[in-house]
Order: C-alpha cells, then structure tokens, then sequence
C-alpha cells in the first residue's frame, strides 16, 4: 500500500543513519571475528605442515652425516611449536580474543529484533494514522469511528516512539563503546602474535647454530655441483 501511495511513509533520517552505523559496525565485527578465527588455523596448520617436513628431514640423515644434529633439531623444535600452539597459544588467544570478540557478536540479535519490531510498529502507525486522514477526508455516517481511529493511531504512535527513542539512545552507546572493548582483545592479538613469533625464532635459530661453520656460503654452487653428478648418472644419460 506504501508502494502504490495508499498509505504515507515516515521518513527518520536519524534513525536510519544510525541504522546504517549499526549495520556496518556489525560486519566489521563479524569479519574480525572470521578472521581472528583464521589466523589462530592458519598458525595451527603452520606449525603442523613444519612437524611434517621436519619428520621427513629427519629420516633423510643418519648418524654419521654433517646435519644429523641439525635435522633432529629441527624435528625437536617444531615439535615444540606445534605443542605451544595447540596448548598455550589457542587457549590463550581464544579467551583473550575469540570469545570476546564472541561475545559481542552475540549482543547483535537483540539489536536486529528490537529493529524489526521497529519497523513493523512503524508500518501499524502509518497505516492507522492514513485510515484516520482517510476519515477526516470523508466521515463516515458512524461518528465513534473517528475517534476510534485517532485513539488507535496514538497508541501506535506511542510504541512507535518508545522503541525508535531506545534504539536512537542505544545504537551510539553500542558502538561508543567498541574502542574501550575491543582494546584488550587487539593487544592481545599483537602479543599473541609476538610471543609465537620469538618463540619461534630462537627455536629455530638453535637450528642455524648446528649447520656447520660456512654451510650457507657458496650453497648454490654446491647445489648445483651435485645435481649435475646426478645428471651424470648412467640412467640419466641412456
């Protein structure tokens, strides 16, 4: 009936620019949320894909080769990683940072509700307050029917404003508050962050220590030297 100018709309700008901010502040969250979740399985299959290369290393050196110790290390230490991730750090990051951030998330519904319920009380008062100017226009032979419609317009205008005035406090407080909450939760993705990444490094800079004294330096000509040996192979020239 609005569509086709039957009933008049009730235009709210304020409303709906604050309807707008709530909206977008939803779906930041909801992205930090996906993606703080995708970060914690990204390291999780870091640290994994690590152990498996490690394994397979490993099993390349016996005890007599230059980098036994060194690829044993190596196994040893992103063993480690992958325990510290598993134990410490997903604990960790998910109370300092998932469920927070969660927990937000699970604030939205009662927003989205409260918005609907809006919208459809708004929808009952613009179509009572059109019936009435329908019967201002023409009266009807029933006196009691206007006032009877005003009185019902009212009421509806009534509920109309009690609910958009809690949404127009309540959505600026909401997202007035994001910074103060979601402060600790950025912090302690930086400090989660740099906690794997240093404990990272000295585990495998320990790794780098063990190669032997000028193992780094000339390795692509010392790569090079053996592939073409292999290429010398008698299968490789037949």
């Amino acid at each position: 009936m609005q569509s086709a100018g039957a009933v008049e709309k009730t235009i709210d700008k304020d409303f709906e620019a604050e309807e707008r901010r709530f909206k977008s502040f939803e779906t930041k969250v909801e992205r930090l949320h996906k993606e703080a979740k995708g970060y914690l399985d990204a390291v999780r299959a870091t640290t994994v894909a690590q152990q498996r290369v490690a394994e397979v290393i490993d099993n390349f050196y016996d005890e007599a080769s230059p980098l036994h110790k060194a690829g044993r290390l190596y196994r040893d230490a992103t063993s480690r990683m992958d325990e510290e991730v598993r134990t410490e750090m997903d604990s960790n990051y998910r109370v300092t940072v998932l469920d927070p951030v969660g927990r937000l998330i699970g604030v939205f519904p009662d927003f989205n509700e409260a918005i609907k319920k809006r919208s459809k009380k708004l929808l009952d008062y613009d179509r009572l307050r059109s019936n009435v100017r329908r019967l201002v226009d023409k009266p009807s032979e029933d006196i009691s029917r206007l006032p009877k419609a005003e009185a019902e317009a009212n009421q509806a205008r009534d509920i109309y404003d009690n609910i958009n005035r809690q949404l127009l406090a309540d959505i600026p407080e909401l997202i007035n508050m994001r910074v103060a909450y979601l402060n600790p939760s950025f912090e302690a993705i930086v400090k989660s962050q740099l906690a794997f990444n240093e404990g990272a490094f000295h585990k495998l800079d320990a790794v780098r220590a063990s190669f032997p004294p000028g193992f780094e330096r000339g390795l692509e000509g010392r790569v090079e030297g053996v592939l073409q040996q292999m290429r010398e192979l008698s299968i490789c020239r037949s």
